[in-house]
Order: structure tokens, then sequence, then C-alpha cells
């Protein structure tokens, strides 16, 4: 018996030694792997120098108060009951009841959003409970979609005018390549930034990937504050790039009768005053959940853009709202490339056949020429293919070692820090008999050409489109994701321009 007994536990420890032996084996091929990626990846992210590009970015700042949501944040079954009725996802932010249950409501999908409230009282509460607690850790972060972008492309060698108000503290944050045009202001707008990762628990809840909520009572970047003062600078800078963000801030805020059209006229008329064989111009989508503000959108911007950069919710957004004129609050967090690219597609083709539909004499308006897609897992790139962008495949490795660096908040990309989500395939589309691109560790961006059709002024024809695809190392314990579209948005243009 005692023989057996001792067969059996030497059996068991020797099978448990083969599996331990195995899994290391397995680690250290996949180490191996991702080395092997990195390396080719960073080789096309140097193959060529950033010149020195003149960029002007708007609109606004802010200052960034950071804290991680389930520690910050007190859960209780009212919530549950409350998101088990129904789906908390409106867009008004009245209460503290109501802000819980649309923190929950995103938290759980794991999509990221950005609200804005008109309760100050409320969000100043939120803010002070932030800074006084004494055992949730908390810190304060240079903000805004322009100073992000803007600092990311200084970074990368850009020299930028920024067209934001803040205050003297505020702007100790920037970098001097960064020229700040709107003047010196009192008190920064705040933004409360509610940090999680993936696999958090916050009650029942549990979050299917590493995001952010943003709440905001802005009073300052709802109307472009720094709008004139932009327009003066913008005399005689004649940038090589002109990229228009921050207007989610104007999203469900509360103006007079007028006010927001008149504005975004402006932002119109800054936009048409750029040259069209000097200047490219980019808008950085975001999270917009106000459909009538997103139809202003589609007739003062983007007509005007050659190049929109959004992540996966934003994407599906703007699709549906081109389709089906409703709004989508969120979509699949890790979504398919081959979904991705078709929704990407339907965006390009749809956006340009608008472009085409106007006479030719009348033509104010820009080709879509350029879309940047940003997931967690991969960088999408499809750009036409005489447009006056530059280096495609090199921008999406770019764009890709960017992303691991801002969550990781590392200058260094570490194989052992990281993980590959995509798969060892994908099909270029989800339609029946697509082709696969099969991933290749020494070639990692995937590129290849094709031809988009459109139809527009009583013709059809097509649009000559290269699409390229790169794996992103994902981080696997993310520090900040607050901010990352913007970095990755404004890696993938410094080397297009």
């Amino acid at each position: 018996m005692f023989s057996l007994l001792s067969t059996a536990t030497m059996l068991g420890a020797f099978t448990a030694l083969l599996a331990i032996i195995f899994q290391a084996y397995l680690t250290s091929n996949e180490l191996v792997r991702l080395t092997v990626i990195l390396q080719h990846l960073r080789d096309l992210e140097v193959e060529f120098s950033v010149d020195g590009p003149r960029v002007a970015i708007g609109y606004g700042s802010c200052s960034d108060l950071h804290v991680r949501a389930v520690d910050f944040l007190v859960y209780d079954d009212g919530i549950g009951r409350a998101l088990n009725a129904s789906d908390y996802a409106f867009d008004d932010i009245e209460n503290e009841e109501e802000f819980l249950l649309n923190f929950a409501y995103y938290f759980q999908r794991g999509a990221a959003a950005e609200r804005f409230t008109a309760n100050r009282e409320m969000f100043m509460s939120l803010v002070q409970r932030a800074k006084k607690s004494g055992t949730i850790e908390h810190h304060w972060a240079l903000g805004g979609n322009a100073p992000v972008i803007g600092t990311r492309m200084a970074i990368e060698g850009a020299n930028v005018l920024l067209g934001a108000k803040m205050s003297s503290k505020l702007k100790t944050h920037l970098r001097p390549e960064v020229h700040l045009t709107g003047s010196l202001i009192d008190d920064d707008d705040i933004h409360l930034i509610l940090e999680y990762s993936t696999g958090d628990t916050w009650g029942g809840l549990v979050s299917p990937r590493a995001n952010r909520y943003i709440l905001h009572n802005d009073h300052h970047n709802p109307y472009l504050s720094s709008l004139e003062e932009f327009a003066t600078a913008l005399d005689g800078f004649g940038p090589h790039l002109f990229v228009v963000s921050g207007l989610q801030m104007m999203d469900n805020y509360l103006y007079p009768a007028g006010v927001r059209e008149k504005l975004l006229e402006r932002v119109r008329q800054q936009m048409l005053a750029q040259s069209r064989t000097e200047t490219l111009i980019h808008f950085e989508m975001a999270s917009f959940v106000e459909l009538e503000l997103l139809q202003q959108l589609l007739r003062t911007v983007l007509p005007y853009s050659d190049s929109i950069g959004m992540n996966e919710q934003e994407l599906d957004n703007l699709q549906q709202v081109l389709e089906t004129g409703r709004v989508s609050l969120v979509a699949d967090c890790n979504p398919r490339v081959a979904h991705s690219l078709d929704q990407a597609r339907a965006v390009f083709r749809t956006l340009n056949e608008a472009f085409y539909q106007q006479p030719a004499h009348t033509h104010t308006r820009r080709p879509l020429s350029r879309i940047h897609l940003h997931t967690l897992a991969y960088q999408a790139f499809i750009v036409a293919k005489d447009s006056r962008w530059r280096h495609t495949k090199n921008a999406a490795a770019k764009a890709s070692l960017t992303a691991h660096r801002h969550v990781c908040a590392s200058t260094i990309v570490n194989p052992d820090a990281a993980y590959l989500q995509m798969d060892g395939s994908f099909a270029v589309s989800a339609r029946a008999g697509a082709r696969r691109v099969h991933f290749d560790n020494r070639d990692p961006v995937s590129c290849w050409e094709e031809a988009i059709e459109t139809r527009g002024a009583g013709t059809s024809g097509s649009i000559a489109v290269e699409i390229c695809v790169a794996p992103v190392l994902i981080c696997k314990n993310a520090k900040q994701t607050v901010g990352a579209g913007d970095n990755i948005s404004g890696a993938g243009l410094v080397l297009q321009i």
C-alpha cells in the first residue's frame, strides 16, 4: 500500500514538474516572439526622421484629477438593482446617483466615456473629496485633447501652436516647443478622471478591460475661449497640419439659443482659412452622446477635414449616425479587425460620397483621405493613395508602440510587460469569402491596397487606398488610459506630414 501511494505521489509530482517546464517553455517562446515583433516595429518607427513640421492644434485645456475609480466610488446594491431594471446611459447627469449609475453602465462594458454635468455643487464636492481623502491616491496632470496631442507631437519633433487658455501653474507643464496662444486665466477647467484596470471589481460589476470615465463641469472649454487669439497667431504660421479637437466639451452643454452654432461656424471658417495645398486638417473624434451636436459636426467640421482619428466606440457611433441617424452609446470594447475595417470603410465611403455630390466649382470641402482607428489590440489606417499622407506603415508601427509606452507610463517597451491579443491571422472583411492576412513576426505591420467604391453626382467610381494594421503590444499592468488616444493619434500623425 505504501509503495503504491509513493508511486502515485511521485507520478503526481513528476506530472506537475512537466507542466511547470512546459509552461516555462511556452512563456519563453512567447517572450522571444514578442521581442522579435518589438524589434521590427521599432525599426519601422525610426526609419524616417521628423523634420520639425509646424502643427496648429485647437481647442482648450484642463487640469486632470486622476483617481482609481474602484477605490474612490462607493458601491451599493441599489446600483445593481437599478442597472438590471434599465440601462442608465442617459446624457444629462443631474445628481450623484445618476453619476454612479452612468459610471456603472460604462464600467461593466469596459467602454470609455466623457460626460458633462451642469451640477457645479456636486462636481466640486467630488473634486474636494478626491483631493482631501487621506486614503485614496490622486494626482494632477495636464489635460485636454489639444495640449496632450500637442505635447506628444512636440516630443516627437514638431513645432506646435496651441489654441488654449490656461493658468500660469498649468502652463508650466507645457514643453518649450509648444507655443501657447491664449491668455492666462485664474482657474482651469477640471476633469475628474476615474481610471480602472482589466478585471477591477466594483460591487458585483467587473470591468472587461482597462479604461476611464471622465466627468467635467467646464465653463471655459465649451465656449472655445481661445478661438480669437488662436486665429491671430495662425496668421503667418503656415501649419503643415491643423488639428481640430476638444469639441466634445460642447456635448450637452446648455448654451443660449444659437451660440453653439455660431461657435462651430467660427471653427469652420478657421478650417476654411487653411491652405488647401500646404495644410492638412485632422479632426480628433471623442465621446459624443448628443445627436444634435454630431449632426452639426457633420455639417461644419467633418466636410472640411482630411483625416479623422478615433477609437472603436467613436467609430461605431459615427457610423451609426451616418447610416441610421441614431447615436451608439457603447460598442464591443474588443472588436475583430474585420468588423472594424468594414465600419471604417463605410465611414470613408459615406463621407467621400458626400464630398463628390457637391458641384466641382463649389469645392471648399475636402475629401476624406485618412482614417486612423486606435483600439486596445491594434492600430488600423485607411489612407488614400493619391493623398499627401506619407509613411503609413511606419505611422502604424509608431502608434502601436506609443500605445504601450503611454499606458505603461514608460519610455521603453518591455516584452515582459506586454502581451498580444490579435490572433495569428485576421480576415480583411467580415464579408463571406474575404481573404485572411497571416501574421508575420518579422513584418508585423500588414499593409495592402484596395479600392473603396463610391457614388456621387450621378456617377460611380472608386478610391484607391492603402490599409495598414499593426498589432499593439498591450501593457499588462495599465498605469493610465486617459490621454492614450491623443498620444497615439499625435504619434501617428507626426510621421505622415
